[in-house]
């Protein structure tokens, strides 16, 4: 079948929207999982952790950051991203974006899945949404009332219609880039804790909407160590979505970072 019609067919589904009881019951189902991949340190797959790209990287490191000034970076290869959207969130925290030289370690994610109420890929492929059914690994920049810039890492296989939002990072590196971006001069957690702010401090426009995450240089996620404790919460911003999607628990933080946007009054500890 051709990527096109797998497309398609994905957009049209007519599959019933899940119950409230069968959301929670996945989200304690990929709690658990969470907690027994930590514990083994198996990779995304399953199979052991998964390999990184051969070209490894050396970017400079604050002193304020929970990574050695020498530690060797490497860029995460496309299988990492190639799972469900609610596996696939709670792993991007701790794991840094880079692009020149701002480096950004991801604390504050949201999960948005196929027959989701609030995810883009609700609207079938348009011209914006599009990426959003590619294949996992890649970008999708989208503007919020015109003017905010969203990063989203797409999840799953080519066709599923599935993406992470990365709602709040912290500073790693490049923190006169960011602040000259952000045309702010604060070291305070404001800085990075919005979606809006990330794409700002990246300097990403939607013209990086496709562009693949795994591929060094330009804008790419790199390998980092996983938080020892995971927060969980409803997502942000969605009321127009239906209740089950609301209440669902696919905000995901690092607890105890205080670079996690508002409310944080709703977030638990898995």
């Amino acid at each position: 079948m051709k990527a096109t019609s797998r497309r398609k067919r994905a957009a049209n589904s007519l599959e019933p929207v899940e119950s409230r009881d069968e959301i929670e019951s996945k989200a304690t189902a990929i709690q658990r999982r969470v907690r027994s991949l930590r514990a083994v340190g198996v990779s995304a797959k399953g199979r052991g952790r998964a390999k990184c790209h051969p070209g490894r990287l050396q970017p400079p490191i604050q002193s304020s950051s929970p990574f050695s000034p020498s530690a060797e970076l490497t860029v995460l290869p496309r299988e990492f991203f190639q799972i469900d959207a609610l596996d696939l969130a709670p792993r991007l925290l701790g794991k840094l974006l880079r692009r020149d030289d701002v480096i950004l370690r991801i604390t504050e994610v949201e999960a948005y899945r196929p027959n989701d109420s609030a995810c883009h890929g609700r609207f079938g492929i348009t011209p914006r949404t599009a990426p959003v059914f590619g294949a996992g690994g890649h970008a999708y920049v989208y503007l919020c009332y015109g003017l905010h810039t969203m990063l989203n890492v797409v999840a799953d296989e080519e066709g599923v219609g599935a993406a992470v939002l990365i709602r709040a990072c912290a500073p790693v590196s490049g923190l006169d880039t960011i602040k000259r971006r952000r045309g702010q001069e604060t070291d305070k957690p404001v800085l990075l804790t919005g979606p809006g702010k990330i794409g700002q401090a990246l300097g990403i426009s939607t013209e990086w909407s496709n562009h693949p995450l795994y591929s060094p240089g330009g804008l790419e996620i790199l390998d980092a160590p996983e938080p020892e404790q995971i927060l969980a919460g409803p997502r942000v911003g969605i009321d127009y979505a239906l209740p089950e999607h609301v209440n669902a628990l696919w905000r995901f933080a690092i607890a105890g970072s205080p670079w996690i946007s508002a409310p944080k009054n709703t977030l638990r500890p898995l």
